[in-house]
């Protein structure tokens, strides 16, 4: 096993230049099997086998740096620089991360999780580099499906001044997520199937090659391949936008990437070398299935089925499913989604209204903002986006949303913690930065019935709404607490005397979990269905103060800016002496885990949640 020899940083340089194939093969059957087990992103990773395996040939790491877009396809990475051994605990609590970490090893250059940010913290390791007088080789490697992010283009023409050398990889499978959408896409295609370009360049360096004027010959077309690019090539942006382009390169021949580095190496420049892959490569159900197997839950590697089949829906197929009913129901509900028409259930809203459909690719900010000029054009957008990637369109959601006050609906799937994928993906800061935006409103259901019915209430708000609602199985208890959905009004649950649970969202499930423990020590608790962060309920909030001593707030956001600093914020202007207990996310990021783990880690499960009320509660006492 040629795999065993690759135990150290660097072992890969020992390999025989005959044996890279059977490497690239063990590596993969490396990674179906780990992540068969694991989950995790598989597709993007098959499909940048060769190509890293290049980049480790062709460098001098971790002297040389490379900055992965996104990260989810450094798995092949982490095992050429010593952390085979990890794969075992890979995106468990205390494991391996998913994506590259500084702090994990030398080797990570920039952590990273979101897309199209490469390019940019490429440069900026460029500049730094050069101020320093430092001799490295500094590569960003971007997917086809980031150059869709408009930040990546912000970079591109700020690299396109530069006279200094720094490589760009453009890793082109054709897929984002799913498949990819719009202009760059088509551009991309149109270079792919070049092959009159491809076929005439090639003819042509061979012929003149070793000839006595040849040569030379072959100099001066290489000083004019813009020209012959532009010829054959219609657009060749990169190039007019100032970078050489060099390509594209067959991504699974190691050697001809290997080359194309070199050469890249050497010039003063920007340069970007275009790679085609293919996404899923030697794994027959993830070639068939790309989308599905971008981010994988345990599976039969025989099948590709999942090991653990989901027997009740998640939150995500109850949006999916009302999503469709309110399309038929009113002609004037579109949707938008970044890229991710699968991950956000709206798969079925575009194979059904397939005009009223819109996937703008990996752009959040246009995303919203089109979603405001739907809006201004008298139509009712709902934009699908996950929690951690809606931050992305911060201004926009108050520059062209909410200034403008229009309708339009945020349903923000992944909201909370999600778990394996860490940090980068936890969505636990958008009560934060959405409920202090004037004009916002923000809700978010305890079951699956109650999405149901925010949904149908939102389409029909006269203002921006913002409905959060987590990853995973949709909660179904409490069914026969169904009130109507009443803009600003909580729901009580129980009313009783003493201890007050505000709950919101998935806490409701928890503090329903509480309440039974509590009750069976005796103690009176009521629940409140909280329902909305803004605006919250007021009146409850005092009529909770009226009757109970202990005042508990639960949500699944991180404390700062949240719900329960609204509450306390309400009773304090309200003179209320009541105890005031807050449980939240702590002020920090909160690791890559399994969801239950990493709620008791940081102390929001059930019997943490029972045991600091009690401590309330005695020391009230």
């Amino acid at each position: 096993m040629l795999l065993e020899q690759i135990q150290n940083p660097n072992d890969i340089k020992r390999i025989k230049p005959e044996d890279y194939q059977q490497l690239a093969q063990e590596i993969r059957e490396f990674l179906i099997q780990k992540i068969s087990v694991t989950g995790g992103h598989l597709g993007s990773n098959l499909g940048a086998v060769e190509l890293t395996m290049a980049l480790h040939l062709a460098l001098n790491l971790p002297e040389d740096k490379v900055i992965w877009d996104v990260g989810h396809q450094s798995y092949t990475h982490k095992i050429l620089s010593g952390r085979k051994d990890g794969f075992d605990g890979l995106r468990q609590y205390g494991g391996m991360s998913g994506f590259p970490k500084r702090k994990e090893s030398d080797f990570d250059a920039f952590d990273t999780g979101h897309s199209s940010t490469s390019i940019s913290a490429g440069l900026g390791m460029v500049m730094a580099r050069d101020i320093k007088q430092e001799k490295r080789t500094i590569i960003s490697v971007i997917g086809d499906g980031s150059l869709t992010g408009g930040m990546a283009y912000e970079a591109l023409n700020n690299a396109a001044k530069i006279e200094t050398n720094f490589i760009v990889v453009l890793n082109d499978n054709n897929m984002s997520i799913s498949e990819n959408v719009g202009g760059m896409s088509k551009y991309l295609n149109s270079i792919r199937t070049a092959d009159s370009y491809l076929d005439l360049k090639a003819g042509i360096y061979n012929a003149l090659r070793g000839t006595k004027v040849g040569d030379s010959m072959v100099n001066r077309i290489r000083k004019a391949k813009s020209s012959l690019k532009s010829l054959v090539i219609p657009g060749m942006l990169f190039e007019d936008m100032g970078l050489t382009y060099l390509g594209p390169v067959d991504g699974h021949n190691i050697q001809a990437m290997v080359n194309v580095i070199q050469e890249a190496k050497r010039v003063k420049g920007a340069v970007m070398v275009h790679v085609l892959t293919q996404k899923g490569k030697g794994y027959a159900p993830a070639e068939r299935h790309p989308a599905r197997f971008h981010g994988a839950e345990p599976f039969e590697i025989e099948t590709g089925i999942p090991s653990k089949p989901r027997n009740v829906a998640n939150y995500t197929d109850i949006f999916s499913t009302v999503m469709c009913k309110l399309g038929a129901r009113d002609e004037k509900i579109v949707a938008i989604t970044a890229a991710m028409p699968d991950g956000t259930g709206l798969k079925r809203f575009h194979n059904m209204y397939p005009d009223r459909f819109f996937d703008v690719g990996i752009a959040e900010e246009h995303a919203v903002t089109f979603a405001a000029g739907l809006a201004a054009g008298g139509l009712k957008p709902v934009v699908a986006i996950y929690s951690s990637f809606l931050q992305r369109a911060y201004d926009q959601i108050i520059h062209d949303v909410c200034i403008q006050n229009l309708p339009v609906v945020f349903a923000i799937d992944r909201a909370g913690l999600v778990g394996s994928d860490g940090e980068t993906h936890q969505g636990i800061f958008d009560l934060t930065y959405l409920t202090g935006i004037p004009n916002m409103h923000v809700c978010a259901p305890k079951n699956k019935w109650e999405l149901s019915d925010m949904l149908k209430f939102a389409v029909e708000l006269e203002a921006p709404i913002a409905i959060r609602y987590p990853r995973g199985a949709a909660y179904a208890g409490l069914e026969e607490h169904r009130a109507p959905v009443v803009l600003g009004k909580a729901e009580w649950i129980y009313r009783e005397q003493e201890i007050a649970l505000f709950a919101l969202g998935s806490m409701v499930k928890t503090a329903q979990q509480v309440r039974d423990i509590l009750k069976e020590k005796g103690y009176g608790v009521s629940l409140i269905n909280a329902r909305f962060a803004k605006p919250i309920d007021e009146e409850a909030v005092l009529e909770a103060c009226r009757e109970h001593r202990l005042i508990v707030t639960m949500e699944e956001n991180v404390s700062c800016g949240g719900y329960g600093e609204q509450v306390l914020e309400c009773i304090t202007a309200h003179h209320q002496t009541n105890e005031i207990l807050s449980i939240s996310i702590p002020d920090a990021y909160v690791e890559h885990g399994n969801v239950e783990v990493l709620k008791q880690e940081i102390g929001i499960d059930v019997q943490s949640c029972v045991e600091r009320i009690l401590q309330a509660v005695n020391k009230e006492n």
